[in-house]
């Protein structure tokens, strides 16, 4: 079996670097599908080896080579194959693959085509060595590799000023996260010894409750800025800026959901600490309310799936955070199908649309985007979690973990954030797809996808509605080392009662979203009370978050920036460099002419430095004739 972890783990490796080869030429559409079927090889050698833990065998684990050996520290080059990697490397390689195939019809006009795939599959490949690493370190590089290959990707068209300035955003506030993660690490091997996670596990319950609690907060620091977790979690919308498969990769199957792996593989750590685990739980049921109300009336569609994936992190964590990690890790898998089928059909009505993104300025699209409004419905309905869709299993399962927990403000917060994503979710479909055709004032001609594509897409589609049935295989699979038991609500008319209820409210919540929009027929322009009311400006502008963080962290930092640099660095440092130099320099311009080959000049300078040596002699004979004098003298002076 090992060659396949080899396959599984290389094959995105070799497809960036022969994408590579061709990113200074013209398009070439081979690049594009040999690209995709070495990524489509990963997922075929992934299949394999989940159905070998499937029948019941051992993990595997492999070291490739040694990376560090120097004193104490060991680090190999290791990688292991258990119920938690296999399940994330299915998810990556089905997801990329689709991803990929689609990728070939959605940058067909673009002249980065080369280059995007050379990206992208080196994303591909940097996830795989963050979740199949066995240890800190080598999870940490795949850690950095996603964050580089995210700074490329968002901002792939780096003509575009904005593009390049999300970019940076999410490179740097993930560069502050992850202080917080390296500190973690070094927590963990200056306690333990070691990196390994076995190891570094089975020595945990030795140490005290403290370093275990530093530990679990600076790893998940880490795992806040890569999964956008409140305050980090400005940089996610922004990066929006990328390209639409871009987007569909990063929330679905790679970047964001690397935090919560991350909290999954280090179960045996936040099992030791359950008041690390209460506050990760309470801070997701935040983020998921907090995400949900600011997608109620954002007028991007794609910022509106991208805040839908904010909030969907927050139930995964707030699952992590109650102990459930194997609901976690099945609603991020679940989540994975629907939200890359919500961001391609996206990308669809992009293209239709001429890169329009206001769902105000578009209606009635189902006429002739058929097929993207039943993907589009279908993955909407995954997302609010109506039966029996996928998001309907992994939802329901973290409000009964919540409410069994007796945790019942999050299961609150988290039923009623159920109903706002319930909304949203329709009010983009009721007014993209539903409604008068607004986009006629605007002169836009609107076409359903290329074939392939909505092929590509329907294996998404096809996982987004029966998902669901695999939850028990999925349960008795990672049960193992997940520790997975079922939660019991002691009365079965509570139970009943808890999932009538809440398919009764996020009913409502859809009804309401096409009362109110399906029939929409202008474009809002602003001046209407509910725009200008105090609640609506507060949503839409994210709560003022990044006017705060603009107007009271970055722009002191940079006119500090700017202050230090012409006041110190040039007036000081630079000065004191450019002194230096122009005394050296000037001494030389005096003493070259010492060597310019002139008899006379040179007669001169020796004349010159016999008369100083003399005197140098004169001075040390007299100084060492009259030494008893000058000695009296000087003592009289008090030197």
């Amino acid at each position: 079996m090992e060659k396949y972890l080899y396959i599984a783990l290389f094959a995105p490796l070799v497809s960036s670097l022969f994408s590579a080869l061709f990113t200074a030429t013209p398009k070439k559409l081979f690049t594009g599908i040999i690209a995709s079927v070495l990524i489509f090889t990963s997922f075929v050698a992934s299949t394999i080896l989940l159905l070998h833990i499937l029948k019941g065998g051992e993990p595997i684990h492999v070291t490739l080579m040694t990376w560090m050996a120097t004193g104490d520290l060991y680090i190999p080059f290791g990688f292991v194959v258990d119920q938690i990697s296999v399940t994330m490397m299915m998810v990556v390689t089905l997801v990329s693959t689709i991803v990929h195939i689609y990728s070939i019809g959605y940058m067909d006009h673009d002249k980065g085509f080369n280059r995007f795939f050379a990206w992208l599959s080196a994303f591909v490949f940097s996830m795989m060595i963050l979740v199949m690493s066995d240890n800190y370190a080598g999870l940490f590089i795949g850690w950095e590799g996603v964050g580089l290959c995210s700074w490329g990707l968002i901002g792939f068209w780096y003509h575009k000023e904005i593009a390049t300035w999300a970019s940076n955003e999410a490179f740097i506030m993930n560069r502050i996260a992850d202080l917080g993660m390296l500190i973690g690490i070094f927590l963990v091997y200056w306690n333990t010894g070691t990196l390994q996670y076995d190891e570094a596990f089975a020595l945990m319950p030795s140490l005290d409750s403290a370093t275990l609690t530093w530990i679990g907060i600076f790893l998940f620091i880490g795992a806040m800025g890569k999964s956008a977790q409140f305050p980090l979690h400005t940089w996610l919308a922004d990066a929006m800026e990328g390209p639409t498969p871009v987007s569909a990769l990063i929330h679905a199957a790679t970047m964001v959901t690397a935090g919560v792996y991350l909290v999954v593989r280090s179960n045996e750590l936040y099992s030791l600490i359950p008041n690390v685990g209460l506050f990760i739980a309470s801070l997701g049921a935040f983020v998921a309310l907090f995400a949900a109300s600011m997608a109620l009336v954002n007028r991007d569609m794609k910022r509106i799936i991208a805040y839908s994936t904010l909030s969907q992190l927050g139930y995964m964590f707030a699952a992590a955070g109650l102990g459930a990690y194997w609901v976690a890790l099945f609603h991020l898998m679940a989540h994975a199908f629907f939200k890359a089928l919500l961001f391609l059909g996206a990308g669809n009505v992009m293209h239709a649309m001429h890169d329009e993104l206001d769902p105000f300025k578009m209606g009635g699209l189902k006429k002739v985007m058929k097929w993207t409004w039943i993907m589009m419905t279908i993955a909407s309905l995954a997302l609010a979690g109506i039966f029996p869709f996928a998001g309907f299993f992994s939802k329901d399962t973290i409000l009964e973990a919540a409410f069994a927990e007796h945790h019942f403000v999050i299961y609150g917060v988290l039923l009623f954030t159920a109903g706002l994503t319930a909304f949203y979710s329709f009010r983009l479909v009721a007014l993209i797809f539903h409604g008068e055709e607004r986009y006629k004032i605007f002169g836009i001609h609107p076409h359903e996808a290329y074939r392939f594509m909505l092929i590509a897409m329907s294996p998404l589609l096809i996982l987004a509605m029966i998902a669901g049935v695999f939850q028990e295989p999925f349960f008795a699979m990672v049960e193992e080392i997940l520790s997975a038991h079922e939660y019991h609500i002691h009365s079965h008319t509570t139970l009943w009662i808890m999932l009538v209820g809440t398919q009764l409210f996020v009913a409502l919540a859809i009804l309401y979203a096409y009362k109110k929009y399906a029939t929409w027929s202008s474009v809002p322009d602003g001046t209407s009370p509910i725009e200008n009311s105090f609640f609506y400006k507060l949503l839409f502008n994210q709560y003022y978050i990044p006017y705060f963080y603009e107007t009271y962290i970055v722009k002191p930092y940079r006119e500090a920036s700017e202050l230090f640099w012409t006041k110190v660095d040039l007036k000081i440092v630079d000065a004191t460099v450019d002194g230096i130099a122009g005394i050296v320099y000037g001494t030389g311009e005096k003493t070259r002419q010492m060597q310019s080959g002139n008899l006379s000049t040179m007669l001169k300078w020796m004349v010159a430095g016999l008369v100083g040596l003399l005197f140098l002699a004169v001075a040390f004979g007299l100084a060492a004739r009259y030494s008893d004098e000058i000695i009296v003298f000087l003592s009289a002076l008090g030197v």
